[in-house]
């Protein structure tokens, strides 16, 4: 079963403890971060990829809207406000739905439906395209083992030969499904499913070693091992 990472941003403590229940009771999703403002949760959006945000409004120093205003490729976004004026603004940014608190169970569970058929959608689709030596070109999941930044530029390493893309590392792994990718460096993103084994902290991917960051290492290694490990 897909588990969709996701992240609460609201100043309300009652309210995150609510969301908070919800999402425990919802299989597929997983809490991996909770917020009081904006600010706060730009840590968080710097770590592992997210799936979900649940993003309330009227928040201290920075409000919700003008956060998702300035937000890069975000992940799904959920409203979660108790002001029903901004819903017109907000679906002009995209979000992918507008609960209005007190927020029933059922709706969140409509909307959070919604948002696993618009990942299962993405899923579905087994490559991507890029921009590449003054042309587009497509590339195909299995064939990229990894992507390796550079000064000012992302290396991909495909199993047909390599490719320099100008785009950052943060903003590649923000749009490749994390069911495939997983940052296990600052500077490396792997194809998970293209590792044959580990060493220490070391991932062997094709001929090449790739390093895991010490700050990384039990998150990724979860990532990779989770219902995968045999036991004694």
């Amino acid at each position: 079963m897909i588990k969709l990472k996701c992240i609460i941003i609201d100043d309300e403590p009652v309210a995150r403890k609510l969301l908070a229940e919800f999402i425990e009771d919802i299989p597929f999703l997983e809490l991996t971060g909770q917020a009081e403002n904006p600010s706060k949760a730009v840590a968080l959006l710097n770590g592992q990829p997210v799936d979900i945000i649940f993003l309330d409004i009227n928040m201290p120093r920075v409000n919700g809207i003008d956060f998702l205003k300035n937000l890069k490729n975000p992940a799904a976004i959920i409203m979660t406000t108790a002001y029903s004026e901004y819903a017109v603004e907000a679906f002009s940014l995209d979000v992918l739905d507008y609960l209005v608190k007190p927020i029933p169970f059922e709706r969140f569970l409509k909307a959070c439906n919604k948002a696993r058929e618009r990942y299962e959608t993405r899923e579905t689709h087994d490559y991507f395209f890029i921009k590449c030596d003054n042309q587009i070109e497509k590339v195909l999941f299995p064939d990229l083992l990894y992507a390796e930044s550079r000064s000012n530029y992302v290396m991909l390493h495909t199993a047909q030969r390599k490719m320099i893309v100008y785009i950052t590392l943060k903003s590649l792994g923000e749009q490749l499904p994390s069911a495939h990718f997983i940052k296990v460096h600052k500077s490396f993103l792997v194809n998970r499913h293209k590792i044959k084994s580990i060493e220490g902290n070391l991932l062997n991917i094709g001929t090449e070693k790739i390093a895991i960051s010490q700050t990384l290492r039990e998150k990724v290694l979860q990532e990779i091992l989770k219902d995968k490990m045999i036991k004694r």
